[in-house]
């Protein structure tokens, strides 16, 4: 049983370690764009967008598969004592991140103008060709990362990420600026000084995410250089029956990054076919091009940007767990397994419910607080769009659980199965309905609530997995609805008062905070033993039982 809480706390702090730097991360990201938006302007947003998306496909393909499938061979050996196997599959992968980023650079940079074009997005080209060599890197530092996850410690990669994000914010808005000036002047030759400054702007903010992703891998690199010298010694103790051939360890690479690969690729494919299908329907319908992409720009520079936070908190849960979970599961510990899946899930809800019901209250508000404006279809978007919070990030963990008990398909087939009614849904409600871009915010959510209700029938088929209602999702749910009344009136009666929005918007989230904590303490949905195991949780338990929260 000690060993029991001990590996718990251990995993929930590993977890809290990363899911904290990737909110340090979104962060910073919601911060720097602030400034973005106000050069490039909704427009800048839209092929700033549009760039990532089409560069984002091939960075899935190429890369993005790499951490978990390194993390999860590594951590496989290190569990039999199989160190040197474990560092072959390193460098093995290493080469494989070589191969497949330079090619994918390679197809983005000479393929940039066939691309654009495709998406109805041609002034995206700038941006696109900036990004092209930014997935041979990542490539690279996906290894390295998953490398340091398959030891155990989220602390390399956590530290890389507020690294890469840091520099990433700093040199996206002083070179949007620069470009956008820039852009400007060739615009004002060809007509159009203010569409090319917010194209070459755009260019611009993607500089920072090349130069962040160098930074990142300079820092992962040198910090791996200087352990390889301590792992080196410790491979002298390997207990390896046999060292497996470059041959093996390649065919072992693809089979584990393969369906990985897949389901990453289609679970995130649903954003680019958003970009296709909204904007070519869009122009058949007759919009006006420059509003098409101001409705794209809101969704994806505001929208998007303000709920991807909660769910890197997510996919940092899901990274941090699968390990984890491969230990557990290959060792045949059927009640450890449920505990983990059990334990992750109730603390991700713990967190998505509040942030679900806060944006949605205070979307307007929180719009007004970031972007100094806060349009009717903005804050109808945030609004509209909040309960795709909830989904994301429980489809999201879940796609890493079912990893984590090596059933590598089952998030391919139920995102391939979630990616088709998506696109049906999005069809239908576009052309039949003519809802524009709330087409694409509810297809959206229809898809993440399908990969939630599909994983979770997969973990119940395979490990017997059965979700407890009450404390993972009926008591969060409750207390959040309770916070959202708190909240509301609480910014209504500010505003009122002050009439200054950013006083009336921070208060009412504090307020929001304590209430929802205070109600989770006091309906059971938070305890002792579920307290002390997270970082710092003696800390909270002595706090809360001064309150008289805790009995």
């Amino acid at each position: 049983m000690g060993n029991q809480k001990k590996s718990d706390s251990n995993f929930l702090i590993q977890g809290s370690i990363l899911a904290m730097a990737s909110l340090i991360s979104r962060v910073i990201g919601l911060i720097y764009r602030i400034p973005m938006t106000h050069i490039i302007g909704n427009a800048g947003n839209s092929y700033y967008s549009s760039a990532y998306e089409i560069y984002n496909i091939l960075l899935l393909i190429s890369a993005y598969s790499l951490p978990t499938a390194v993390s999860k061979l590594v951590s496989a050996r290190i569990a039999k004592g199989q160190r040197k196997n474990a560092y072959r599959i390193v460098k093995g992968a290493l080469v494989l991140a070589c191969c497949t980023g330079l090619t994918a650079s390679l197809i983005l940079y000479f393929g940039s103008g066939a691309l654009t074009t495709l998406f109805k997005s041609p002034l995206s080209i700038f941006a696109l060709k900036i990004l092209a060599p930014t997935v041979f890197v990542v490539a690279i530092l996906g290894v390295l990362r998953g490398f340091f996850q398959g030891l155990g410690t989220m602390v390399p990669s956590a530290f890389s990420q507020v690294i890469e994000q840091v520099v990433n914010a700093i040199v996206s808005v002083a070179a949007a600026m620069i470009f956008y000036g820039y852009g400007a002047r060739i615009g004002g030759v060809l007509g159009d000084p203010e569409k090319y400054g917010s194209a070459y702007g755009a260019a611009g903010g993607t500089l920072g995410t090349n130069l962040g992703a160098v930074a990142a891998l300079l820092f992962i690199g040198l910090l791996f250089i200087a352990y390889k010298r301590v792992f080196k010694n410790q491979m002298q103790h390997d207990r390896s029956e046999k060292t497996e051939s470059y041959g093996a360890i390649a065919k072992i690479l693809l089979l584990t990054i393969i369906p990985v690969l897949l389901s990453t690729t289609i679970y995130n494919i649903s954003s680019i076919i958003d970009l296709g299908v909204y904007k070519n329907v869009a122009v058949y319908q007759g919009y006006d091009m420059d509003q098409i992409d101001d409705w794209w720009g809101i969704f994806t520079g505001k929208y998007k940007t303000i709920i991807n936070i909660p769910i890197a908190i997510a996919s940092a849960m899901a990274a941090s767990c699968v390990p984890n979970l491969t230990k557990a599961y290959e060792s045949r510990r059927k009640k450890a397994v449920h505990h983990q899946i059990n334990l992750s899930i109730r603390f991700i809800m713990v967190l998505a419910f509040p942030c679900m019901v806060g944006v949605g209250v205070l979307a307007s508000p929180i719009l007004q607080l970031l972007y100094g404006d806060s349009t009717e279809i903005a804050a109808q978007i945030l609004t509209h769009g909040s309960l795709a919070i909830l989904f994301f990030t429980l489809s999201t963990l879940s796609n890493g659980l079912l990893q984590g008990i090596n059933r590598l398909r089952e998030p391919v087939k139920n995102a391939f199965i979630s990616l088709i009614l998506h696109v049906i849904l999005l069809l239908v409600l576009m052309l039949g309905f003519n809802l524009n871009i709330f087409g694409v915010i509810y297809a959206n959510t229809f898809f993440a609530f399908c990969m939630c209700v599909l994983n979770a029938h997969s973990l119940k088929k395979y490990c017997g997995y059965r979700q407890r209602i009450k404390k993972a999702f009926l008591i969060p749910g409750i207390c959040s609805a309770i916070m959202g009344v708190a909240v509301y009136f609480c910014y209504k009666l500010i505003q009122q008062l002050s009439e200054i929005n950013a006083i009336s918007t921070v208060v009412s989230i504090l307020v929001g905070i304590l209430v929802y904590v205070a109600m989770m303490l006091l309906l059971r949905g938070l305890g002792e033993e579920e307290l002390s195991r997270f970082p710092k949780g003696a800390a909270l338990v002595r706090f809360f039982k001064k309150l008289h929260l805790l009995r």
